[in-house]
C-alpha cells in the first residue's frame, strides 16, 4: 500500500546527511527548521520571466513556483516597488493613497458582497484570521477540510491542514472529507462530495461544536489537483451555507487567474464565498497577503478581538500588489493561462498515452497535475517513480515538485507568462523522463 507523504517531505532534501559549503551554512542557521528541494539542492542567483539561475550558470525553467505569478524580476512591479519604497512605508494607522487604491482595484476582482479587505504579510495569517473570523460569525467551533490540505503554519492553522502533519492526530475541532476525485466519489463528483462534506457537519454537531467554516482551496493543489467538473463545488458549499456554516475560498493558489476560466477558482464553481484569503501571488514575491469579508461577519470579530497587523498592507506591499494586477490585465495574463494551459495540458496528454508509469493529467488553466504510478498500475501511485521523473527532469533544466496523499502527483504551476515554446520544452523534457525512468 501506498504511504501517505506529509507535505514538507516531498521533493525535499534530507537535511538529516548534513551537507557541505552553502548547504552545511544554512543547516547551521536554521537547522531543523531548513526545508531545501531536491537530494542536491541548488544555490539561486538570478530569475527573470519562467527562467531561473543557479550559481553554476545552469539555467532551469521554473514550474514549480508560483509566488511570481506575473514571471520573475518583472520591470513593472520592480519599478513599483523601488519607487514606492524611496518615499514612504509605514503602517495603515496612516492614509497612504497608494494603500487604497490597491484595496479598490482588488475589490473590482471580488464579489460586491466581500467589501471590507484585512491585509495581512501571508497566506497562514490571513487564513489564521479567516477561522476566527467564521467562529464568531458563526457562533461554532468547528472546521472542514479535505484529507491532504495545506492550509498554512499558524497554530490554528496547522491544525487544520493534515498534510502538514507528521506527527499526531487531527483535533476535535477538525473532520476531513475526501478530495474531490473520481476515485473516491465515482462519475458523481458534486453529489458524492457534497455528502461527505453534510456527513462531516453532522459529525462536528454530535461532538457539540457545530460548523463554523469549509475551508478548501479551490483547486485542491496539495490533495493532488482536482479541478473538473467545473461546478462540483457548489452543492457542498450551499450545504455548509445552509447549515449556517461559512466557507473560506482559500485562493492563494488558484486565485488571480490561474485557472484560465476566472480570474478566482471558486468563480469556475459559480460559488459566492462567505470570505476570501489570498496570498503568494499578490505581490509576484514581495511578502503580501489578505482576506476579503462581509463587513457583518467582520465586525463581529471585531467587537472581542480587534486586529492589526504592522506590516499588513503597507505602501510597498500596496504598490506591488497594484503593479500585478495591472500587469494581469495588460498583459492579457488570465487568457494567456487559459490557451497556454490548455495547450500544456494536450501535450502532457498525449505523452500519458505511452507513458505507462502516467495515471492522469488533469487540471485548469496554468495548474495541472500528473499522477505518477507504477508502470501500468494506474490504481497504485508511486512516489518512487515521481522522484525519479523530478530529477530527470531537474537534470533536463526543469524545475518541479510534487503533491498529493501519496507525494504521486506533479504539480505543475509556471508563472503566467509562460510561452507555447517553454510549455513544449516542459512537454519534450516530461517525454523523456518518462522514457529514461522506467
Amino acid at each position: 500500500m501506498s504511504k501517505v507523504r506529509q507535505i514538507l517531505d516531498m521533493n525535499a532534501f534530507d537535511a538529516t546527511q548534513g551537507g557541505t559549503g552553502a548547504v552545511a551554512r544554512r543547516l547551521a542557521n536554521l537547522g531543523a527548521a531548513s526545508v531545501l528541494f531536491y537530494r542536491e539542492p541548488i544555490e539561486m542567483v538570478s530569475a527573470k520571466g519562467a527562467w531561473m539561475v543557479a550559481r553554476d550558470g545552469t539555467r532551469y525553467l521554473d514550474f514549480y513556483n508560483n509566488v511570481p505569478s506575473v514571471g520573475h524580476s518583472h520591470p513593472a512591479v520592480v519599478e513599483a516597488v523601488s519607487r514606492q519604497i524611496a518615499v514612504l512605508n509605514t503602517n495603515t494607522r496612516y492614509i497612504v493613497e497608494v494603500v487604497d487604491a490597491y484595496l479598490e482595484a482588488l475589490k473590482d476582482k471580488l464579489p460586491a458582497a466581500l467589501s471590507n479587505v484585512v491585509m495581512t504579510c501571508s497566506g497562514s495569517e490571513a487564513n489564521d484570521l479567516a477561522l476566527r473570523v467564521a467562529r464568531a460569525a458563526s457562533g461554532a467551533q468547528g472546521i472542514i477540510v479535505t484529507e491532504t490540505a495545506y492550509h498554512g503554519n499558524t497554530a490554528l492553522v496547522t491544525e487544520a491542514s493534515p498534510s502538514a502533519l507528521r506527527r499526531g492526530t487531527l483535533p476535535p475541532h477538525v473532520v476531513t472529507v475526501p478530495a474531490p476525485s473520481r476515485a473516491a466519489f465515482g462519475e458523481d463528483i458534486a453529489g458524492g462530495f457534497r455528502a461527505a462534506v453534510e456527513a462531516a457537519m453532522a459529525e462536528l454537531q454530535g461532538r457539540g461544536l457545530g460548523t463554523a467554516a469549509f475551508l478548501a482551496d479551490s483547486i485542491f493543489s496539495s490533495d493532488g489537483i482536482f479541478a473538473d467538473p467545473a461546478g462540483f463545488l457548489r452543492p457542498a458549499v450551499e450545504a455548509v451555507q445552509a447549515a449556517g456554516g461559512l466557507y473560506i475560498a482559500d485562493e492563494v493558489q488558484p486565485g488571480f487567474g490561474r485557472t484560465g476560466d476566472a480570474f478566482w477558482g471558486f468563480a469556475r464553481h459559480g460559488i459566492a464565498p462567505d470570505i476570501v484569503t489570498m496570498g503568494k501571488p499578490m505581490g509576484n514575491g514581495f511578502p503580501m497577503a489578505g482576506m476579503a469579508a462581509r463587513p457583518d461577519h467582520l465586525a463581529a470579530f471585531c467587537e472581542d478581538v480587534g486586529y492589526f497587523n504592522t506590516f499588513g498592507g503597507n505602501p510597498v506591499a500596496a504598490a506591488a500588489g497594484l503593479a500585478v494586477l495591472q500587469v494581469i490585465a495588460e498583459e492579457g495574463l488570465q487568457e494567456n493561462a487559459r490557451t497556454v494551459g490548455a495547450h500544456l495540458r494536450a501535450g502532457l496528454e498525449a505523452v500519458a498515452a505511452d507513458a505507462p508509469q502516467v495515471a492522469a493529467v488533469r487540471g485548469a488553466g496554468l495548474f495541472t497535475g500528473v499522477d505518477l504510478c507504477s508502470p501500468d498500475t494506474p490504481d497504485i501511485p508511486d512516489a518512487a517513480v515521481t522522484v525519479r521523473i523530478i530529477d530527470a527532469m531537474r537534470d533536463a533544466g526543469v524545475l518541479i515538485g510534487a503533491a498529493g496523499r501519496y507525494g504521486a502527483t506533479l504539480k505543475v504551476r509556471p508563472p503566467l507568462c509562460l510561452n507555447r515554446d517553454e510549455a513544449d520544452r516542459f512537454i519534450n523534457a516530461f517525454a523523456n523522463a518518462t522514457r529514461t525512468t522506467l
